[in-house]
């Protein structure tokens, strides 16, 4: 019977549960179940921001400030107006609280008779006066709706005690008849004392003021919504026209305000320096046109009178369309940071996400849509919550990848340059670029004449071990470890990567590498015949550096003048009885005080001398200044200078380095170089 290929969905089935099994792998259940917690978290905070305390000031400030930027600026409104107790007020009855209620009923009985639409009163008579029989009458003589102010202990503690509140309601039992009735003056504010949103109001309140004042609910009996504050067009216009209320009680003066009282609402209220102040979305800022930080309780509800007055209700984003966005945020921090990309790519991306979450609520209060509640700061931390979270586990499984990467590609490429290729696979391009670099060639002095002598077992043995060392000392100095010819190194600094202190880790590694041979004739087996020094050359200038070869076979190299002259550096150590030969061009950007001047040659093959110093970290740096003058003052045409070098020579009898340089000095006069044969 012949066989039948499985369904498409048993393949996309076997395809994810292969998928979940390599991830899971990868970065082993701790891990994994680490990344969901914290994408779960991640998405939590996106949604639910404005009830996290550590979070929320942040949300606040934030829709304050998007508050406070788009309030409709407006021109004076002639449907509202405030009469208020001054400070000025205080000082002239001598009253403070209680206020002056002898001065209230005279002002309504002309607000009165000037015909406005309603009269709202902010002031809660809790405690008693003398005057209160002429108020009361007052109250219950009132054509105009006149709606007094009423408070409970139960909704609003930190404005009235038990026994006001008795009091305040026996006061209203007496005054509240005909078209004088309570109304509720309780405003909400958030956990940082602002108010921002219409207050909720118990069933057993009287009716809302504003809503009292207007005569209709118009839905905003129910409404939590934001307040919409105002802003003025003008600073002299303010939103609302505001009169001291000395000017009604006494009738010459109030006749003339008739036309601002007609068929208006009038509030009133006090405005005191100290007393009934309100932070609102314009504190933080200021209002955006006067500059004012707090507003009076009365101001307040003018404003959201005005806003039942326009039945301005902003659209309200649903509950199911945040939590589509906290999705939405969750899956862009995920996707942003398994992007493989170059990293002003990645850059940018973060950059326009980041703007578009800060930006979005701005613009969406611009369209008069209702952002209180919006987690726009919880947006920010929940996409970077789930980049950080995505990243490193991107990380644990890409640094597996790339040591698998790594280790293939360091069969036939330095390490360096191994890592630099995974960063970017464009470099594995056969290309060549100029760079300066420090170049540094080694030799094992004798080592031919010693593969002679020995067997071909022993000789790969000594040198396989030689190259291990050596190359052990390029890489812990940064270095490129170019190629193995024979018995040299090839190595070099400032490619691919380039740092501030190659020149440094150059020299250092040269003397090292010297070290390094050193202690490898030391420790050769018994009986293998003495092995030679190991010499090098360092120099720094121009070469060509890139990957070279053929689509089969690359190589990651240097070539160029400046390698040839290191090459050479390193075979003039034989000739001038050094180990270590460094050049003007390196020894000066090396950044170290360890060298001794070794002369001015000319190398084989080369027209242009070249001045070359010799590392000697055991000489006092006194000794070696004296050494430098000696010389400089040798390529001046000072004849007495190889006489004061004489001494020495005799003090570092040892040294033939120190010898080959007087007889070099000897032989040349001033401004000559000693040309090699």
């Amino acid at each position: 019977m012949a066989s039948q290929s499985a369904p498409p969905s048993a393949n996309q089935a076997s395809t994810v549960d292969r998928t979940a099994r390599q991830l899971l792998s990868q970065l082993g259940p701790i891990r994994l179940l680490a990344t969901i917690i914290f994408l779960a978290l991640a998405m939590l905070i996106a949604r639910f921001a404005w009830d996290i305390p550590l979070l929320r000031d942040a949300e606040s400030a934030l829709y304050d400030i998007r508050a406070a930027n788009f309030a409709p600026r407006v021109p004076q409104d002639e449907r509202i107006v405030m009469v208020v107790y001054t400070d000025q007020t205080l000082r002239d009855t001598g009253q403070r609280s209680p206020v002056d209620r002898t001065i209230l009923a005279k002002a309504l009985q002309n607000i009165d008779a000037m015909q406005p639409k309603s009269i709202g009163i902010d002031i809660l008579f809790d405690q008693p006066q003398d005057d209160d029989p002429l108020l009361q009458e007052t109250f219950q003589t009132m054509h105009t709706p006149t709606h007094i102010a009423y408070a409970s202990v139960d909704t609003n503690a930190e404005a009235i005690r038990f026994e006001q509140q008795e009091f305040l309601e026996a006061y209203l039992a007496e005054a509240a008849t005909g078209n004088s009735v309570p109304t509720s003056i309780r405003l909400e504010t958030d956990s940082d004392n602002v108010v921002r949103r219409w207050p909720e109001q118990p069933a057993e309140l009287p009716p809302f003021f504003s809503i009292a004042l207007a005569g209709e609910a118009r839905g905003f009996d129910s409404y939590r919504g934001p307040i919409i504050f105002r802003a003025p067009e003008a600073v002299d216009r303010p939103v609302f026209a505001k009169f001291p209320i000395d000017l009604f009680a006494d009738p010459a003066t109030a006749e003339f305000l008739a036309d601002q009282i007609a068929g208006r609402h009038v509030l009133i209220g006090g405005d005191f320096v100290d007393f009934d102040q309100f932070d609102t979305p314009f504190t933080r800022t200021g209002d955006p046109v006067t500059g004012v930080t707090t507003m009076i309780g009365l101001e307040v509800h003018a404003h959201m009178l005005a806003q039942l007055l326009d039945n301005a209700k902003p659209a309200t984003i649903p509950g199911w369309v945040l939590w589509l966005a906290a999705l939405l945020v969750v899956i862009a921090g995920a996707l942003t940071a398994l992007v493989n990309a170059r990293a002003w790519v990645i850059a940018l991306l973060l950059i326009f996400q980041l703007a578009l979450l800060v930006a979005l609520p701005f613009w969406l209060e611009s369209m008069n849509v209702h952002t209180l509640g919006l987690p726009s700061f919880g947006w920010a931390i929940g996409w970077l919550m789930t980049y950080a979270s995505v990243s490193a586990s991107a990380r644990v499984i890409g640094s597996k990848q790339r040591a698998f990467a790594q280790g293939a590609l360091g069969k036939y490429l330095p390490k360096s340059v191994a890592s630099e290729i995974l960063k970017d696979p464009e470099k594995l391009a056969l290309h060549g670029e100029k760079r300066e670099i420090f170049c540094v060639f080694t030799d094992l002095e004798g080592f031919t004449k010693l593969s002679h002598a020995i067997e071909p077992e022993m000789v790969a043995q000594l040198l396989n071990d030689y190259l291990d060392r050596l190359a052990a000392v390029v890489l812990e100095y940064g270095g490129t470890l170019d190629k193995f010819v024979g018995d040299a190194v090839v190595a070099f600094w400032g490619a691919p990567i380039s740092y501030a202190d190659d020149g440094e880790r150059a020299a250092r590694a040269a003397y090292a590498m010297y070290e390094a041979g050193e202690a490898f004739r030391k420790s050769a087996p018994p009986g293998t015949p003495p092995i030679g020094r190991t010499r090098v050359g360092m120099h720094f200038g121009e070469a060509i550096v890139g990957n070279f070869g053929g689509e089969g076979r690359i190589q990651y190299t240097a070539f160029g003048d400046s390698m040839n002259t290191a090459a050479r550096l390193e075979a003039a150590n034989k000739a001038l009885d050094t180990t270590v030969l460094v050049s003007r061009e390196a020894a000066e950007r090396s950044g170290l005080d360890w060298y001794r001047p070794m002369g001015t040659i000319t190398l084989r093959g080369r027209s242009t001398p070249v001045e070359v110093y010799e590392p000697v970290p055991e000489w006092e740096p006194q000794e070696r200044a004296v050494l430098a003058n000696i010389v400089t003052a040798h390529a001046k045409g000072d004849g007495d200078a190889v006489s004061r070098l004489t001494d020495i020579v005799a003090k570092w009898s040892e040294d033939n380095a120190l010898s080959n340089l007087k007889q070099r000095l000897q032989a040349t006069g001033k401004g000559e170089s000693y040309v090699l044969g």
